[in-house]
């Protein structure tokens, strides 16, 4: 494994564990060269999975991709890398288990929501705007309703809004 410090291709692995429920492997790295420290990832090659957009093309799943996307919605809230690793892996595993070889942006974009709203509301509201292409406030509005009149600390009708 090169070193992303200095490229050197020389580092001891210093601790490993199971990561990710067991589905990857977790390792910390020191370059034997800088002796810089940093982490990677052992993961089970899968078959790439082909994410069909509204538009008909077809691109692979990309858990890269997906997680920049979380990291969005979720800047500056208290939420943990870990937290949003486990996201990824979770849907990530969801369409291995459900799909063969494509699955809808629509399905995927579904997923991510109902993992967000669990880990917190403002990211979920984040995601969700530009998911669902919010154009004005009443699109907010309308994404909002269901989570207020569920919450009875919030306000239940639109009046209160």
């Amino acid at each position: 494994m090169k070193c992303p410090y200095c490229q050197k291709d020389n580092d001891r692995v210093i601790d490993s564990r199971a990561s990710e429920d067991g589905a990857a492997i977790r390792r910390r790295r020191e370059c034997s060269a800088c002796h810089y420290r940093y982490t990677t990832y052992e993961r089970v090659e899968r078959t790439t999975i082909k994410v069909i957009k509204k538009d008909g093309i077809r691109e692979p799943f990309d858990r890269l991709r997906l997680k920049g996307g979380l990291e969005k919605a979720c800047w500056k809230r208290p939420i943990s890398d870990a937290k949003l690793e486990e996201i990824v892996s979770a849907v990530e595993n969801d369409i291995e288990s459900k799909f063969e070889s494509e699955v809808e942006s629509h399905y995927l974009g579904e997923l991510v929501m109902r993992h967000l709203r669990k880990l917190d509301q403002v990211a979920y509201v984040r995601f969700a705007s530009v998911y669902r292409q919010f154009e004005d406030v009443q699109d907010f509005v309308d994404e909002l309703r269901p989570m207020l009149s569920s919450d009875r600390r919030g306000p239940t009708n639109e009046t209160d809004l």
